[in-house]
């Protein structure tokens, strides 16, 4: 599937997403950057890796005081997506979503339990 394709599906799913959040996560969401990206390795860290990642959240959580300049960012890695959801819309677009609030959740400052306990594993 080509990369336009999917950036197109994923932002079409964030959007009917972020509708039905309660106002503060839909608030909070509002204050991340949202980047798709093919796979790993456009960021400076990126090297630290395994490359199969759906996405990755960066930089301070919401309770957390930023330094100047570091903005919060969710990087969702579309073609990994693609994969994870055996290359099925459906899936996919599913997968998007939950990907997207996993990494919201560590923005909201929420541990790997509290994901799961919100069946955002």
């Amino acid at each position: 599937m080509d990369f336009e394709t999917l950036t197109t599906w994923a932002s079409e799913e964030l959007k009917a997403l972020l509708k039905v959040l309660p106002q503060d996560i839909q608030d909070a969401a509002g204050k991340v950057s949202i980047s798709f990206e093919e796979k790993p390795g456009q960021g400076s860290s990126d090297d630290q890796l395994d490359g199969d990642e759906l996405g990755l959240f960066e930089g301070p959580a919401a309770m957390d005081e930023a330094e100047a300049g570091e903005l919060p960012r969710i990087r969702l890695f579309l073609s990994n997506l693609w994969e994870w959801a055996d290359e099925e819309e459906h899936d996919y677009r599913d997968e998007v979503g939950t990907t997207f609030l996993h990494e919201l959740g560590h923005y909201l400052g929420w541990d790997e339990e509290d994901l799961a306990n919100r069946g955002l594993e």
